[in-house]
């Protein structure tokens, strides 16, 4: 992929390339290159080679990447640079309690070999325990929205000290309602200090942000919004709402590796983990009915491994970093095109393979050509698999040898032919 840099009012122009395909060059300082290569991050990506040197610096940036890009580091390490040989204060803001928890595991394996204490503020979480995290003076406060508001107002937390700002996934917490609390926490901080703003997509919410709270950032795109990743491949049944549960139960049988599965509410959520688990499959789900220890546990589940399927509402589009992710389901369609991007970017992630599966009632066709639009391109159209002549037995699930469940498909499929 190409770094594609463009700049526009308000945005400063004083952005730079790099020939190497390494770190070496960006900037970063030789303990945290030992880190890197410790954490067998060798190549950066686009978004990190552009921004870092820029954030290293200390100079503002817009950085426009699609998800699953590697927006954490690409701030991360310029704050920890930054902030840690003059006591300074790191604040990132986050949309959702899932993306605060992995970004603040990814600053703890960067910086905590260099001493770097952390703080997670978010909903769920027991402030008592918050409170004491924050009198250890933690040198970068990882919150969402909501819950740095509640300590603000109860005096539990000061932001005077912040010299690096960082609005994470900032049009996602925008779509999420949280521009009051966004522009109070702006207005709590230091006037001058360095932000950091990273989003999927650029609507003009951001760039009233930039220009009325940032100096003179550099905007650093590296894809188009709408952009979708080359290597996930989509495809798309039309099939009855009444069909989806057995076109499901045929596509787990038919992929081995670790599956997502979004659902547009958390009672389709509950119901589709009830009839996964049924199933014989090792299930979990995250949405806002689970407790945050829950929804923690379910992630960590998914990624060791204990738990092949995850079931999520969209409260985990943009809150999962899970690698090789077989494939991501679209059991309901998102309300909005943009979150089809985020839903799908969960798989292919860090140059590897994905593949993306969504389920359209024929009603939805309108939606569909929403989201072709925004991608600019045709999502494929599979046929839909035959009524299945049986029940696939537990004997079967377990054996991996091919078979076909619906009558008529080729051999060794689970599938008729694509059109």
């Amino acid at each position: 992929m190409t770094t594609n840099q463009t700049v526009h009012n308000p945005f400063s122009t004083t952005a730079r390339e790099t020939t190497d395909d390494t770190f070496n060059g960006l900037g970063i300082e030789p303990k945290i290159l030992e880190i890197l290569s410790h954490l067998k991050f060798t190549k950066p990506t686009p978004i990190q080679k552009s921004a870092i040197p820029i954030a290293i610096e200390g100079q503002d940036v817009v950085g426009i990447a699609q998800t699953g890009t590697g927006k954490t580091l690409a701030f991360g390490i310029p704050m920890i640079q930054r902030i840690l040989p003059n006591n300074s204060r790191g604040l990132v803001i986050l949309p959702t309690r899932e993306l605060a928890i992995q970004v603040n595991e990814s600053l703890q394996k960067l910086g905590g070999p260099l001493g770097l204490r952390t703080a997670v503020l978010i909903g769920g979480g027991s402030m008592g325990h918050q409170r004491s995290d924050l009198s250890r003076q933690p040198h970068i406060i990882v919150a969402t929205p909501g819950r740095l508001i509640d300590h603000l107002q109860q005096r539990t937390v000061r932001l005077d000290r912040v010299q690096i700002l960082v609005l994470d996934e900032a049009d996602r917490m925008l779509d999420m309602g949280f521009a009051p609390q966004i522009k109070q926490i702006l207005q709590s901080v230091p006037k001058q200090r360095q932000t950091l703003l990273f989003s999927a997509t650029m609507p003009q919410e951001i760039v009233q942000i930039a220009t009325s709270y940032m100096r003179m950032p550099v905007r650093v795109e590296v894809a188009p919004a709408g952009t979708m990743a080359a290597n996930i491949t989509h495809e798309l049944f039309f099939v009855n709402k009444e069909d989806k549960q057995r076109l499901l139960e045929s596509l787990l049988y038919q992929y081995k590796g670790s599956i997502l599965v979004f659902s547009r509410t958390k009672y389709g959520a509950q119901k589709i983990t009830r009839m996964v688990d049924n199933l014989g499959h090792k299930v979990a789900e995250i949405h806002s009915e689970r407790t945050l220890n829950q929804r923690v546990e379910a992630l960590n589940g998914f990624k060791s491994g204990k738990y092949r399927i995850l079931i999520a509402t969209d409260i985990a589009a943009r809150g999962i970093d899970v690698k090789e992710i077989e494939v991501v389901i679209n059991y309901d369609l998102p309300d909005n095109p943009d979150d089809y991007l985020h839903r799908t970017g969960r798989t292919g992630r860090a140059g590897s393979e994905g593949h993306a599966i969504s389920f359209a009632t024929p009603d939805q066709k309108r939606d569909v050509k929403d989201i072709e639009r925004l991608m600019k391109k045709t999502l494929p159209v599979s046929t839909l698999p035959i009524t299945p002549t049986r029940k696939i037995t537990p004997e079967e699930l377990k054996d991996p040898k091919p078979y076909s469940v619906f009558r008529g498909g080729p051999k060794g499929s689970r599938f008729g032919s694509r059109r």
